[in-house]
This record gives structure tokens, C-alpha cells and sequence, in this order.
């Protein structure tokens, strides 16, 4: 039986072999010898690969079946031998072939053979109608389909789905009457197509009438996906209470069902209902995917549930989910910026084994958010040496960073970028931005001449232009902006309002400052805005009519500190502002925990520490810190975030009360400006005074012990942590401890704490595997990884790259083919390109170099340049021209200006003594302007980088 068994995976292993050289074949032609012509017997060849030597034979009994219609369509053997004979020379199975593989320039070749033969077309179709419906030539099959009016569901129902997949739903539902008319009942699949079509363009009314049509014919019975998308239609058209009668109505569900309706919830920003279907969906036994992971994730990143997100993110992560499914990553991401939570966005992004314009733009959009400038630029160019095309989402996130650090420069950039792809056109967010930038930099004539460009405006572009007037103090044109506003129909809102006070207070316009007063009472805004009121107060103040306000605020039907704050610090009459604050105290209006708390914050944000000190002076005049510790960390908060450690600590000390909350901010202050050992002091004397640390104290002096290698303290935190119980239920806190005794070098402390976490993740355990690589610790690494598997950690990509990359340094080439060949095999994970690359090294270090080539030809993916540095490196150790001449060639075809490609392929030559043919690359190279190098990688052993200067000086190359 085993050998029974063997033989067969020998049979398979054989086939696919075959397979991939005849793919090989059709992919490129040229690279094979056609030897038919001069053939002396049957065992000699046909055709025979120029540089592996592969053998390949033109009779059927040596190649598949579907290299058949290849051959026949591009003309190397004819049907007769192909197919058996003339009467069926022309099968439509051909044709329905391209339909399931997508293929239309196949198709389209067959189609051209049946018009040239004069072949009877009706009889192809339905076969030809579905192909061009599939594969999105829609005008071409409803050419065909009107011609021949066929009387099969299947063709109708093809183009009907073509047209819902392209977004155009009115002509899918012409059709789909046009097709009840002539007759032609509508089968699942067609009522499923059109039910999309109708939720593309939201044609509710046309859903349930078809709706009503699958009850009239008991189709919902058994069919789930029907019933999906019935789901999906009404959610997506907004009808969520029909959505979820339907669902509830269903004999059985599955994930996608749910994952309909949920879908329609998120879209109407009903979060609970979403968490509701989770929770139930769950309840019911239904596991769930990735789709469902990211619409929960969207939930918790509105409501800035962090804790719940992470659950989350351990939940998938133990599934395995994040190998496979983008749409998930992207959630996680974007959930961690919206959180706040920018490290492990940043940790998610690059893990990711596909990373897109999405996953990026919500990293920078948290960066951008949190103030952090110089971050989201830095996210934006990685993206772009990536290859990933910003879209509008992003280039809106980076001019509100080159807005808000004043990087004109930057955003003009910017706006030439979105100029030269045509982006602007409609897109009045992307034009507000623009307007924006240009305002913030002070640029007003520039956002001026954006603003009257705009093929449409709205109330928030022009408060774009009129706050940036007013913020110049130039009122005058700030007044111009809102008349002109006004003339074109737009109504003014909160914002614009409070802009264009503030321009009537700077230029002492207070009859026109009056009159918005009128505007603003008589649309009922004042009872509904309380920073109307301030900005009001505000404006009345510099006009010192004291007494006046006074009155205005006494007779207003609630007071709020935003009114009654603005009075304070605008006006200059001590007694008054003391006041008027018992009177808010009085009230239970507490400024201190809404209004100082807000602006020690705010001038934290943009760093202006002599206005932070005002506020801090002001707030000891008044005696508002002596009891509220809630203020008095606001204030330690805003000078750790100034960088005036010392003046943080000084208020910190001064404080009659201090919690733990108060000591954080002080530790991570010293933490984040790599003071470790000013943390520590910290934190010893927090336990002095008998605060009791918390998870983030914890987190902070790790970080810090590790950044300062004060092993013997961590070990101390350690037993801590374990004694106050809050490792079972912290995932930072775990992180934080792995990550200090890997800095330390201390792996096997660092392994016996993830193996006794409740939550070790796959992310910690890649962590580990590297550090043990890195240190060269090879057995320990493939150890911890028999380990991973064993605590039932699922690995992934990142799992593997690491593991392939060890195995390449160590020469492990049996090991790292068993890796490779498993990840698909036992863990469904599909190697990337990384991977491919890291076993080609692996291979070319051993000298391996034709089983190099053989795993590039073998790639479901095409080679990018990285992969062919690696093999000329290789080729250059071994000194192989012959599969380095091959090499370059792809490699020049791919990009002629690779300049690291020239070099190795120029050393191969020299190393061979070919000094003519080395000086011919080196012509190429400077023809082909070949100058750009790549950043050196351990690919190429820093061959590229490394033989740079010997070439330049051997041959005298430009730099």
C-alpha cells in the first residue's frame, strides 16, 4: 500500500511538473527551442528550454489537456491532432472554458477562428456572451445577446451580473425585464445577480417586489444564499428592520448572512445593533471571519474601545485570520490610530503580508490626529517607496499635516501631485484641504485663488479661507469671504459663525458684530451653542463693555464655563473674573475639571510652554489645584508634553494629592525622552508614598529598565507584576516583559514568560523566533518554533520569513525547503515573495543555483528586483555565467535603470576573466543611465552596495 501510495504522489508530483513547464511555455515562447524540424526519433524532444535544457513533446499523451486549446489558438499544431477530427474540431467547451478562467484574450482568439470559418455563431452564443460578460465586456455581449435573442437563462443571467458588478444596476433591471418579457424564467442565480443590481443603486421598491416573487416560488427554503442576499439588498439600501426580518426568517444562517446585516448597521453608524449581531451570531454557533472581525473593529474604533479591540485582535490572531484577508489588517490598523494607540498600528501595519493604500492611509490619518507630523510623512514616503499610490483619503490626511506644522513646501508638492493624477476634479474634501493647507501656512492669496477653482463649494471650504483670514487678523476679508458666501446661497453654520466673530472683535466691527448676534438669536443657535455664547462674550469684552456682558450672561437661561471661562480670561477686571467664578462654583459648573483642565491640554498639543504657564499661573492665583488632582496631573500632563521635565516634576511634588494616574504622566514623560533613570526614581519614590502602580506604571518602567539594561530592576518589576495579579489579564504588560528580557539578551527568560501568558499571541512568538536568529541562535529558534505549535499558536508569514532567513544564514537548504513546502501544505499560508526570495538565497549560498531558478520559474507570483539581485549575488559567489546571464536579462527587463544589476552582473564577467563582456555591461549602464541603487539587503550579501566603489574605481563609473 505505501508503494501503491508513493507512485501515485509521483504521478501528481509528474503532472504538475508538466503543468508548469507548459505554463512556462505560453508565458514566453522565445525562451524555448523549437527542435520538430530536425527531429531524428520519437524520444527526441520538440521543444527544449535554451537555458534549463527542460524537454517538452507536442503529442497529447504528453501534455494536459487544456494546453490543447493553447496550442490550437496560437497555431503550433492544428484540431485534428488535438482534438480527434473535423466534425467537432470546434468544441464551445473551448469557449466556456475562458469563461471560468477569466480569460478574454483567449476568448476573444476563438471568436476571431469562428467568424473566419464561417462557423455558425448562434451555436456559440451563450457561450460567447457569458465570456465577454465575465470578463466586464458588456457592450460586446449585449451585442451578441441582442443578435441572438437566446432563449437560456444562463447568458442573461451573466450579463445581468455584469452589469451589477460594474455599477450599473438600472441596465442590469432593463434587462432583467426585458428577460421575464420574452419569457425566460429567472433561476436562483438570476434572482441573486439582480438583487445586487438593486442594491447598488439602492432600488428598494424593485427588492421587495422581487422579494415577493422568491416567496410566490418557495426559492428561500433551503437556498442560504439567496436569502444572504436578500439581506444584503435591503441592508445596503438602508431598509435594516427588513434586513433583519429577513435574517430571522431564514431555516438556517451562516457568517455571511450575518455579516450582510451587519454591514448595513455599520453603514448607518448603529453600533450597538452591530455589537448585538456579534454577540447573537456567536451565540448561535456561527464562528466568525474576517469580515466580521472588521466590522466589529470599525464599532470599537468609534467608541475608542481599546481593550475590546484587542480581544479582538488576539481572537483573529489565534485563527489565523490576518495571513490571508486584508480587509481585516486594515481594521486593526485603523482601529489602533483611532484608539490613539499608534505603536501597535504601526506593529499591525508591518506584519501585514499584503499591505494597500487602506492600511496605510488610516496609519497616517492616526498620526495626523495625534499631532504627529513628522510620522505621517514618514508613513507617506515609506508607503510610496513601497509602490502603493496614494488616493485622495491620503493626500486629505497629509495636507492636514503639512497644514498643521506649516510645511508649505511640502504641500504645494502636494497639491502638484494631485493636480498631475487628477484627483482634485469633483472632490470638495480633497479641495477643502487643499484650501486649508494654504490657509494654516498663511498662504491666503494661494487658498483664495484653490477656493474660487473649485468646481463646487460649501460652507466648510469657505470656513477654511474665512478662518484663515481671521486667524491673520485680516477681519476685513474674513467679512468679504461671508458676504460672498451668503450671495451664493450657502447658510452659515457653528463654525463660520465663530470664525467671523472673532474677525468682528479683531477689527472692532461691533455694529457688524451686532448683526451676527441678530442672525445668530433669530435661527435659535445660542440656546443650542454655548461656545457661540463665548465667542460672543469674547467679541463684547474687547469693546470693554463689562457691565453689558455681565448682564448677558446673568440673563442667559443656563450659564456654561465655556461663556463664563471666556469672560474670565478676556476681561481684565480681577474682582469681576473672581466673581464670576465662585458664581460658576456656585452653580456647580466646575472649571476645573472642564475648562483649565481643556487648555493646559491644548497648549501641551502645540507645545507653546509660556502660554502653558500663564494658564498654570493663573490656575495657583485662583487656589483651583489645592484639592482637584484631576487638574494638577492636567498640568504635569501639559509640561511632559512641552519636554519641561523639570517643571513637571516641581508641580507634581507640589501637589497635596498625588495618585497613580498623576505619577504616569511623569514617568512616561522621562520614559519617552529616554531619561530611564530618572523613571525609575520615580517610581521608587511613587512606592514610597504608597501609590500602588497600575498596568501602564508597570508598561512605562519596563520600557525603561530595558532602555537603560537595569536587568536586575526588571527582574524585581517582574516579581512585582506577578504578585499584584495583573499580568493574567494585560496584554501590554505581557508585551512589555518579553520585549525588556529580549533587550536584555536574557531569551529563555523572555520564552519561559510568553509560554506562561494566557495570551501569547503569534506576534510575541515572531518576536522571540527573531531575537533567537538574530543572536545566531539557530536550534533554539527552530526549538521555539516546535513550541509555538505545541501552546497551539498558529504561525504566520512573519513566522516563516523569519525561519527562512535563519535557515539561509546557517545553509539549512533541506530545512528550509521543508518550511516552504508546509507553509501552504499543513498551515494554508501561500508564500509571498519575501519568502521565495529568502529560499532562493538559501539555495544560491549552497551553490544550488539551477534549483534557484527552478523555485523563481515555479513562483505564482512574478520576481520583483530583490529576487534577482539575489540570484546574480549568488551567481557572482559561484561564478556562474549561465544562469547569471539569464538572470540580468530578467532583471533589465524589469527595470533598465537597475544599477545594482549592471555591477553584479559586470563582477560575474571580470570574475570569469570575460573583461569584453564585462566593459559591454558597463556601456549598457551608462546608455541606460543604470546610476539608482537599492538600499543594501542581506538578499545580496551587500554585494550591490559593497562591489559599488570597486567598480566605480576599476572603470571609472559615475557615482
Amino acid at each position: 500500500m505505501d508503494g501503491g501510495g508513493n507512485g501515485m504522489a509521483g504521478g501528481d508530483v509528474l503532472e504538475r511538473g508538466r503543468d508548469l513547464l507548459w505554463k512556462q511555455f505560453f508565458r514566453d515562447s522565445s525562451e524555448w527551442r523549437d527542435s520538430r524540424s530536425s527531429k531524428r526519433s520519437l524520444r527526441q524532444a520538440d521543444l527544449k528550454h535554451k537555458l534549463t535544457k527542460e524537454p517538452l513533446w507536442m503529442d497529447s499523451s504528453h501534455y494536459p489537456s487544456w494546453a490543447s486549446e493553447e496550442l490550437i489558438t496560437r497555431g503550433f499544431t492544428s484540431q485534428h491532432q488535438c482534438i480527434g477530427g473535423a466534425a467537432d474540431a470546434f468544441s464551445p467547451s473551448l469557449i466556456w472554458a475562458c469563461c471560468k478562467t477569466k480569460d478574454l484574450p483567449r476568448g476573444i482568439r476563438l471568436h476571431d477562428i469562428i467568424q473566419k470559418r464561417n462557423l455558425f455563431e448562434k451555436n456559440y452564443s451563450d457561450a460567447l456572451v457569458t465570456m465577454y460578460a465575465k470578463c466586464g465586456e458588456l457592450q460586446k455581449a449585449q451585442a451578441l445577446l441582442d443578435m441572438h435573442n437566446s432563449s437560456s437563462v444562463v447568458p442573461w443571467t451573466a450579463l445581468i451580473a455584469g452589469y451589477g458588478r460594474q455599477g450599473k444596476g438600472q441596465n442590469a433591471l432593463e434587462l432583467f425585464e426585458r428577460m421575464q418579457r420574452e419569457g425566460i424564467l429567472p433561476n436562483v442565480v438570476t434572482y441573486i445577480c439582480i438583487l445586487k443590481a438593486c442594491a447598488v443603486i439602492g432600488a428598494v421598491d424593485k427588492g421587495k417586489q422581487i422579494h415577493y416573487e422568491i416567496l410566490k416560488q418557495h426559492l428561500l427554503d433551503k437556498n442560504i444564499v439567496l436569502g444572504t442576499a436578500l439581506v444584503d439588498m435591503y441592508a445596503k439600501c438602508g431598509a435594516l428592520t427588513q434586513a433583519q426580518n429577513v435574517l430571522e426568517k431564514l431555516t438556517s444562517r451562516d457568517v455571511v448572512s450575518w455579516n450582510a446585516l451587519m454591514a448595513g448597521y455599520v453603514q448607518q453608524g448603529q453600533g450597538q445593533q452591530v455589537i448585538e449581531c456579534f454577540e447573537r451570531m456567536k451565540h448561535e454557533g456561527i464562528l466568525p471571519d474576517a469580515v466580521t472581525y472588521a466590522y466589529i473593529l470599525k464599532v470599537y474604533a468609534a467608541i475608542r474601545a481599546l481593550d475590546k479591540g484587542k480581544q479582538i485582535h488576539d481572537e483573529s490572531s489565534r485563527q489565523g485570520l490576518l495571513d490571508h484577508k486584508s480587509v481585516l489588517g486594515n481594521a486593526l490598523v485603523d482601529m489602533y490610530a483611532k484608539c490613539g494607540a499608534l505603536p501597535q498600528a504601526r506593529s499591525v501595519l508591518e506584519r501585514l503580508p499584503y499591505r494597500d493604500v487602506v492600511s496605510w492611509n488610516a496609519l497616517i490619518a492616526g498620526y495626523a490626529q495625534k499631532g504627529q507630523g513628522q510620522q505621517a510623512l514618514e508613513g507617506f514616503e515609506q508607503m510610496q517607496r513601497e509602490g502603493i499610490l496614494p488616493d485622495s483619503v491620503t493626500y486629505v490626511a497629509i495636507l492636514k499635516v503639512c497644514a498643521s506644522i506649516r510645511v508649505i513646501d511640502k504641500g504645494k508638492q502636494m497639491h502638484d501631485e494631485i493636480l498631475r493624477q487628477g484627483l482634485l476634479g469633483d472632490n470638495i474634501i480633497l479641495g477643502t484641504a487643499l484650501v486649508d493647507m494654504y490657509a494654516k501656512c498663511g498662504a491666503l492669496s494661494q487658498a483664495h485663488s484653490v477656493l474660487e477653482n473649485l468646481p463646487s463649494r460649501n460652507v466648510v471650504s469657505w470656513n477654511a479661507l474665512i478662518t484663515g483670514y481671521a486667524q491673520e487678523g485680516q477681519g476685513q476679508l474674513a467679512l468679504k469671504c461671508f458676504e460672498q458666501m451668503q450671495r451664493e446661497g450657502i447658510l452659515p453654520n457653528r463654525v463660520t459663525y465663530l470664525c467671523i466673530l472673532k474677525a468682528c472683535a479683531a477689527i472692532e466691527a461691533f455694529d457688524k458684530g451686532k448683526q451676527i448676534h441678530d442672525e445668530i438669536s433669530s435661527r435659535g443657535l445660542l440656546e443650542q451653542d454655548i461656545l457661540s455664547c463665548s465667542d460672543l462674550v469674547d467679541m463684547h469684552c474687547k469693546y470693554d463693555t463689562l457691565r453689558k456682558e455681565q448682564s448677558f450672561l446673568e440673563n442667559r437661561p443656563s450659564h456654561d464655563d465655556a461663556c463664563l471661562s471666556a469672560f474670565i480670561a478676556e476681561n481684565g477686571h480681577g474682582q469681576q473674573a473672581s466673581e464670576f467664578f465662585k458664581q460658576m462654583e456656585h452653580e456647580d459648573i466646575l472649571p476645573k475639571a472642564t475648562g483649565h483642565v481643556y487648555f493646559p491640554k491644548e497648549r501641551a498639543g502645540i507645545k507653546v510652554i509660556n502660554e502653558g504657564k500663564k494658564i498654570h499661573d493663573e490656575i495657583l492665583r485662583q487656589g483651583l489645584m489645592e484639592h482637584e488632582i484631576v487638574l494638577g496631573t492636567a498640568v504635569v500632563d501639559m509640561y511632559v508634553k512641552c519636554g519641561a521635565l523639570h517643571h513637571a516634576q516641581c508641580v507634581l511634588e507640589k501637589l497635596s494629592f498625588r495618585d497613580a494616574i498623576s505619577w504616569n504622566a511623569l514617568i512616561a514623560g522621562y520614559v519617552q525622552n529616554g531619561q530611564g533613570l530618572e523613571a525609575l526614581e520615580c517610581f521608587k519614590q511613587m512606592l514610597q508614598e504608597g501609590i500602588l502602580p497600575d498596568e501602564v506604571t508597570y508598561a512605562c518602567i519596563l520600557k525603561a529598565c530595558a532602555a537603560i539594561r537595569a536587568i536586575d530592576e526588571g527582574k524585581q518589576i517582574h516579581v512585582k507584576i506577578l504578585r499584584s495579579g495583573l499580568l493574567t489579564h494585560s496584554n501590554g504588560l505581557g508585551s512589555a516583559l518579553v520585549d525588556m528580557y529580549i533587550k536584555f539578551g536574557a531569551l529563555p527568560q523572555a520564552q519561559s514568560v510568553l509560554e506562561k501568558l494566557p495570551f501569547g499571541g503569534v506576534v510575541y512568538w515572531n518576536a522571540l523566533v527573531a531575537a533567537y536568529a538574530q543572536k545566531g541562535q539557530g536550534q533554539q529558534a527552530l526549538e521555539c518554533f516546535q513550541q509555538m505549535q505545541h501552546n497551539a499558536i498558529r504561525p504566520n508569514s512573519v513566522t516563516f520569513r523569519c525561519l527562512l532567513r535563519l535557515c539561509s544564514h546557517l545553509g539549512l537548504v533541506e530545512k528550509g525547503q521543508e518550511l516552504l513546502d508546509n507553509m501552504e501544505a499543513i498551515y494554508g499560508l501561500k508564500p509571498d515573495l519575501e519568502c521565495f526570495t529568502c529560499m532562493v538565497d538559501l539555495l544560491g549560498r549552497a551553490g544550488h543555483l539551477v534549483k534557484a531558478v527552478k523555485v523563481i520559474q515555479g513562483m505564482p507570483i512574478s520576481a520583483d528586483s530583490t529576487i534577482w539581485h539575489c540570484l546574480l549575488g549568488a551567481c557572482q559567489k559561484w561564478v556562474d555565467v549561465k544562469v547569471g546571464t539569464w538572470a540580468f536579462k530578467q532583471a533589465v527587463e524589469l527595470d533598465k535603470c537597475d544599477g545594482a544589476a549592471y555591477i553584479l552582473m559586470l563582477n560575474i564577467y571580470a570574475a570569469a576573466g570575460m573583461q569584453e563582456k564585462a566593459k559591454d555591461i558597463e556601456a549598457m549602464r551608462i546608455e541606460n543611465k543604470a546610476w539608482k541603487f537599492p538600499e543594501c539587503s542581506s538578499w545580496t550579501d551587500q554585494k550591490a552596495c559593497g562591489d559599488r566603489d570597486a567598480a566605480t574605481s576599476l572603470f571609472g563609473l559615475p557615482e
